[in-house]
């Protein structure tokens, strides 16, 4: 499955939406406007929260992010790697053993799970964030959405604390 998400041109807690190739609205990103930890909340099309994402709020040195479940459970850590030529995410969840790996550059990921490729991630030069998601479809593609989102977070983490 390949999805897009992309940041709305005006929206003050960094809503997105994510449309399929077609165009179709798939699901509904949602940010929070005054948070520590750059919230997030995953939608489907009817409204209902399937995911939110935080970013945890106080780390020293590894960027941290968590996905969690409409009932509070965190299903995700994620954490960026601190010494490494590339932009590395080690993801800590119940599928396995997953990194998610990108370029120099930080334009191209690789997500690989229990050293198997299953999908890459994409991030499209823009004014504003875009990002093309392909994931083996024997995979929730709305978790894989909600990781990239978490990226995105620790990114945007990062890039605040260095500027």
């Amino acid at each position: 499955m390949e999805l897009s998400i992309r940041n709305k041109w005006i929206s003050l807690g960094g809503s997105s939406t994510v449309k399929d190739l077609n165009e179709n609205d798939v699901l509904k990103i949602k940010g929070k406007v005054f948070t520590l930890s750059n919230k997030k909340f995953v939608y489907d099309l009817e409204d209902n929260l399937l995911y939110t994402v935080r970013n945890k709020i106080f780390t020293v040195f590894a960027k941290k992010a968590f996905v969690i479940d409409k009932d509070g459970n965190t299903l995700v850590k994620i954490r960026r790697k601190i010494f490494s030529m590339h932009d590395r995410y080690f993801v800590e969840s119940s599928l396995g053993e997953m990194e998610i790996c990108g370029n120099i550059l930080g334009f191209n990921y690789k997500i690989t799970l229990n050293g198997k490729e299953i999908g890459h991630i994409s991030r499209k030069i823009s004014l504003r964030d875009s990002f093309v998601l392909t994931i083996d479809d024997e995979f929730d593609y709305k978790l894989f959405v909600a990781l990239v989102l978490a990226i995105d977070n620790i990114t945007d983490s990062r890039n605040q604390q260095n500027s």
